[in-house]
């Protein structure tokens, strides 16, 4: 995927690591001044422009028109809403994620259509998850990222099958089912049903196996 990334602080300089690391195109904009440059390290495989990152003129220069996901992480709501908003609505890229410092701002975003991170602990990982994997929901993460709880509607193809053929032990289970407004924990057993909401436990790494299961 060819990515960019808006900003170049705690939060930006680790997903962006995190994301080239994975061999994904990172191209990083920001400010740069030394502490930014020090924190990509001089291992970074990505590309850095300099720049406003809701500047239209740097974003064509990051390849914003090529662009898979666009990651607004700078350190003001103000800037993160402007370019995830361009991104979004000008450029038309498809995954757009930003980061939020105050949540009492949440509900505008959401009503503008965004992805939102409200935490600097949680953000990496959390953003990586999104833009990688954005057809699960990710609604949890433990440890420091390692398992993750997410949930995924029941595809066509799986309907009439049962939880033991979407069981892996030690890579992913099923711990709830949501059919209708009612949860409930499933056996082996149990069917799905199209309209199901599955909630998993899946490590990191298995999330990739995981979408190909549920064809996604």
């Amino acid at each position: 995927m060819k990515i960019i990334v808006m900003g170049c602080g705690r939060v930006g300089s680790q997903v962006s690591l995190l994301l080239a690391e994975q061999g994904h195109d990172v191209t990083v904009i920001d400010h740069l001044d030394l502490d930014a440059t020090t924190r990509l390290g001089p291992g970074f495989k990505g590309r850095v422009v300099n720049g406003l990152g809701f500047d239209e003129h740097i974003l064509k220069e990051a390849g914003i028109t090529h662009a898979d996901a666009f990651i607004a992480a700078s350190s003001t709501d103000n800037a993160n809403i402007v370019g995830a908003r361009i991104a979004k609505n000008i450029f038309k890229v498809p995954r757009v994620v930003a980061r939020l410092f105050d949540p009492r701002r949440a509900e505008i975003y959401q009503r503008l259509g965004l992805k939102t991170i409200s935490t600097t602990t949680m953000g990496a990982e959390r953003i990586y998850k999104l833009v990688t994997h954005s057809d699960l929901d990710v609604t949890h993460n433990f440890g420091h990222g390692e398992v993750s709880l997410v949930a995924a509607e029941v595809p066509y193809s799986l309907a009439g099958r049962t939880v033991r053929d979407l069981a892996v032990p030690g890579e992913f289970n099923i711990v709830c089912i949501t059919r209708g407004e009612k949860a409930f924990l499933p056996s082996t057993g149990t069917e799905f049903r199209e309209g199901d909401i599955l909630h998993l436990a899946v490590l990191s790494s298995a999330l990739p196996r995981l979408q190909q299961m549920l064809g996604l």
